[in-house]
């Protein structure tokens, strides 16, 4: 089989996600999502991502319990 190429970096993907979302999530379920989209995609890239969105002031990470993260989208 193919494999298909996606050309939308992975910042716009989980910005847009966040809107059809209404603007917030868990970082599972945001992670599952993508990796239905890009099984190649680890954690720590997913991770690098959020905290690159975070520092441009994009979206807000807080813990909700160890390994449960709530993250919402602040601008758009």
């Amino acid at each position: 089989m193919f494999n298909i190429w996606y050309t939308q970096p992975l910042h716009t993907t989980i910005v847009e996600f966040l809107q059809k979302k209404r603007g917030a999530t868990i970082d599972v379920e945001l992670y599952n999502a993508l990796k239905k989209k890009d099984k190649d995609l680890s954690f720590r890239q997913f991770n690098k991502t959020l905290m690159k969105l975070e520092i441009e002031n994009i979206i807000h990470v807080a813990s909700l319990t160890k390994n449960k993260r709530h993250i919402e989208l602040i601008k758009t």
